[in-house]
């Protein structure tokens, strides 16, 4: 074949329609990814009939077997043959302009039947007996009447064994249980007063027992862990029809990964962008880039402002306000982190007093070797003199007074001067200062505690904060690039990014739209010094895109004064005097965020004089 032959023709293959088994199939790859989906979209059903008991029971992983049982309204004998067709549903008598049920798509129960052995026994409520129908490779069965006194049992059994690919792309048993029970976990925190049952043979058994409205936390405390009452504060605010409430951690009280977020739109559990990056936005610069905070939000929007028809999965959301979405998520957050600006997290605690008790607990010490090295504490080698016990300070008790004076510092210690010490004032939540250890820590007292506060984290804050405040009072100095450089985008990032221009000129960043798809940058922020424009430009661009948000440049110029603020800081290492320290805990006292430095570690630690008393067996 030379360049010239035409290309040979491709035979064309007839329109058909296909299959309703085939249609269902290519339905379930959407719904059904995993076991997890399955129960997610078995228990929701389950949440939909008003059930106030759900048991499941798993075996292999969920892949052999899932059973959901429930006490809700049931199903009547005359629409079993409907609840397993597609597209037929009890949940869309106001469209889709107006879905308040977790389940709406009538997709689940034929999709899973598609690819899986299904059984539905369902009891309505007031009907005289139980009837069940039977879905094998999207074939029906039934009804036919069965035994069951109230509610309804879905079995799922071989899940996969119609698409044996599928099965290729599942993880281990361990691993799909874990992911049940992650899924219902996430759920059973937006319904407190639902009892929640997880057995099987493949797993350990979870129960969550049903609590009042009033003791949700209790619901939240046995899901996200017990310590999170202690170390969060309550969220309740709203803007213009949008209601935020539920809980978030403080800075210090942070984790490795994100899957300790727990977001609710109007009951419906999500893992939407728009929503996790409002987080991250709000803990920005109160904690280390690497790590999450935990937090467990409830979001309330009318149905009618938020899209929940995105994906099959229904775990995306969009907003028809997104930035007021996230505005009020920031806002809500970073205006009670002002507000607690001294609370600090109990794990600070908690990790001191654990490597005080005798032991070491949680960091055993090491044997030491045959022949350990001396000590860097030892004592100086024995005096030629011989030991005379008339003159040690030591010496036992014969009723003359010790020669204490005798004894000499070793050159390690440091002489302070004395002076009258700070009083003890209920209004300052640091106390008065005490005592500096190693020129880097600062012991301060309380009325009922002892606060060890890291100098040079705390002033780090305390200038970037002041740094901040300067460079946000008004619009940045900008630099103006000798020859503009010229930005090609889609027209839709060229948009969005010219909607900004008010916001992004204030932070020292001027463009002008060049043509349909391009922009043009005549001047960028002085404070960045050299910067790659066109970098720069395109990741602003792709941050509206993702969150509707351009926080991305200001995100960067504080990180620029967040570095002035490491370097301008006082230094580990310099000795404080008294006025000093106390100066210090003071202006700590004022500004927010101080808890955390720049990087998110903390600021100051503090122990509880019961804490201390308990070291010593005194309580």
């Amino acid at each position: 074949m030379t360049a010239t032959d035409p290309p040979p023709e491709s035979p064309r293959m007839p329109i058909r329609q296909l299959s309703e088994t085939l249609i269902d199939q290519i339905a379930a790859g959407e719904v059904v990814e995993r076991p997890a989906s399955v129960v997610k979209e078995l228990v929701e059903n389950a949440l939909d009939a008003g059930a106030r008991r759900i048991e499941i029971a798993t075996a292999g992983g969920g892949k052999s077997l899932i059973r959901i049982t429930d006490d809700g309204c049931g199903i009547p004998e005359a629409e079993l043959p409907l609840a397993v067709r597609r597209h037929c549903t009890s949940k869309m008598e106001g469209g889709l302009q107006g879905i308040e049920t977790l389940g709406f798509r009538g997709e689940a129960l034929p999709s899973i039947g598609s690819v899986a052995r299904l059984s539905l026994r369902s009891r309505a409520r007031g009907a005289s007996g139980a009837h069940e129908i039977l879905v094998h490779g999207g074939r029906q069965d039934g009804p036919r009447p069965a035994a069951l006194s109230a509610g309804t049992v879905i079995e799922v059994r071989d899940l996969f064994h119609a698409v044996p690919a599928r099965l290729k792309f599942l993880k281990s048993d361990r691993a799909e249980s874990a992911a049940i029970t992650e899924v219902v976990r996430r759920i059973a925190i937006a319904f407190p007063g639902v009892r929640f049952e997880l057995s099987g043979e493949d797993r350990s058994p979870l129960v969550l027992p049903a609590v009042d409205e009033t003791q949700a936390m209790e619901r939240i405390g046995a899901i996200v862990g017990e310590s999170f009452a202690d170390n969060a504060f309550a969220l309740d605010a709203g803007r213009e029809g949008v209601f935020l409430a539920g809980h978030a951690g403080l800075p210090s009280f942070h984790r490795g990964t994100a899957q300790h977020q727990y977001v609710y739109v109007n009951g419906r559990p999500v893992r939407d962008r728009l929503i996790l990056s409002a987080i991250r936005g709000a803990y920005a610069d109160v904690m280390p880039r690497d790590r999450h905070p935990v937090c467990v939000l409830f979001l309330q929007v009318d149905p009618r402002d938020v899209d929940v028809n995105v994906h099959p999965a229904k775990a995306d959301v969009r907003f028809r306000d997104p930035g007021l979405v996230r505005g009020l998520v920031v806002g809500a957050i970073r205006a009670e982190l002002a507000r607690l600006s001294l609370r600090g997290s109990t794990e600070g605690a908690d990790g001191l007093l654990v490597r005080f008790r005798a032991g070491g607990a949680g960091e055993p010490a090491a044997p030491a070797p045959a022949h350990a090295p001396r000590p860097s504490f030892a004592f100086s080698e024995r005096p030629a003199a011989p030991y005379d016990p008339a003159r040690s300070p030591s010496r036992p008790l014969d009723g003359r007074p010790a020669d204490f004076g005798a004894f000499q510092p070793s050159a390690r210690a440091e002489r302070f001067e004395e002076t009258a010490p700070a009083p003890i004032r209920a209004e300052f939540p640091l106390g008065a200062a005490r005592a500096q250890i190693g020129k880097a820590f600062i012991v301060a007292e309380t009325e009922d505690s002892l606060v060890l506060i890291d100098q040079h984290a705390a002033h780090e804050r305390l200038v970037y904060e002041a740094l901040k405040e300067a460079i946000h009072a008004k619009p940045l100095p900008t630099q103006m690039l000798l020859i503009p450089e010229v930005v090609d985008l889609t027209e839709a990032e060229v948009e969005r990014l010219v909607a900004e221009d008010e916001v992004l000129k204030r932070f020292g960043l001027h463009i002008e739209r060049f043509g349909p798809g391009a922009v043009m940058v005549r001047e960028t922020p002085a404070i960045l010094g050299e910067v790659d424009a066109p970098a720069l430009v395109r990741e602003i661009a792709d941050e509206l895109t993702e969150t509707g948000s351009g926080a991305g440049l200001g995100g960067r110029v504080d990180h620029v004064a967040a570095t002035m603020a490491c370097h301008g800081s006082v230094r580990a290492g310099r000795r404080l005097q008294a006025p000093e320290m106390n100066a210090l805990l003071r202006r700590m006292e004022q500004v927010p965020a101080s808890a955390t430095c720049n990087h998110g570690r903390p600021t100051f630690i503090e122990l509880k004089l019961a804490d201390i008393e308990r070291l010593f067996g005194r309580r």
